[in-house]
C-alpha cells in the first residue's frame, strides 16, 4: 500500500461533494492505518477475546461497499468476497481471516469495490431510492450510513495500529 495524502473534505461544498468527500476521507484513513505493515502485522489481533485485525477490517469494508452500493442500490446479485452469506446481511462478514489470503489481495478487492461504488453513485442522484427492508432507502441515506461505518472502523483501525507499533494520530 502506497501513501497518498488523505483528502481533507472541503469546508464549503454542496451536499453531494461533502458526502463523497467525507466517505473518501475515511476510506483513506483506514488505508493509512495499514501502511507500512507486514503481512504478519495486519493479521495481528487486538486483545483477547477480540479477533479483530486490520486485514479483517479491510475485508469487511470491501463487503460493506459491495453490499450497499451493488447488492442494495443496484440490485446486483454478487457473491460475498470473503465467504459468508450473500444478500443484504453479507455486509457483516469479512472479519475472518483465511490462512491462504494475502493482504495485498484484500486491499485490491477493497479498492476495486470502492471504484465500482464511485461509478455506481456517479450515475445516480442522492434522491434515487430502492426497496429496502419493507420501505425505501435513498443514496443520500446510504452515504450517511457508509460515513458512519467507516468512521467507526477508522477508530478500530487506530487502536489496532497503536497496538502493533504505537503509531497514532493519522
Amino acid at each position: 500500500m502506497t501513501h497518498t495524502a488523505r483528502p481533507m473534505p472541503p469546508l464549503d461544498a454542496d451536499e453531494r461533494t461533502g458526502l463523497e468527500s467525507w466517505l473518501d476521507f475515511y476510506r483513506a484513513t483506514v488505508a493509512e492505518k495499514c501502511e507500512g505493515l507486514t503481512e504478519e502485522q495486519v493479521r495481528l489481533a487486538s486483545v483477547p477475546p477480540s479477533s479483530l485485525t486490520l486485514m479483517g477490517l479491510v475485508q469487511h469494508l470491501a463487503e460493506v461497499e459491495r453490499t450497499w452500493f451493488r447488492r442494495i442500490l443496484t440490485g446486483e446479485d454478487v457473491p460475498p468476497l470473503h465467504g459468508g452469506p450473500a444478500g443484504p446481511g453479507a455486509h457483516s462478514g469479512g472479519f475472518e481471516l483465511s490462512g491462504d489470503a494475502a493482504f495485498a489481495g484484500a486491499v485490491a478487492a477493497w479498492q476495486e469495490e470502492i471504484a465500482v461504488s464511485r461509478a455506481v453513485c456517479a450515475a445516480r442522484s442522492l434522491e434515487e431510492s430502492v426497496p429496502f427492508m419493507g420501505g425505501e432507502v435513498n443514496l443520500r441515506w446510504i452515504h450517511h450510513h457508509m460515513i458512519g461505518e467507516y468512521a467507526r472502523h477508522s477508530g478500530h483501525a487506530d487502536l489496532l495500529r497503536e497496538r502493533i507499533d504505537g503509531r497514532t494520530g493519522v
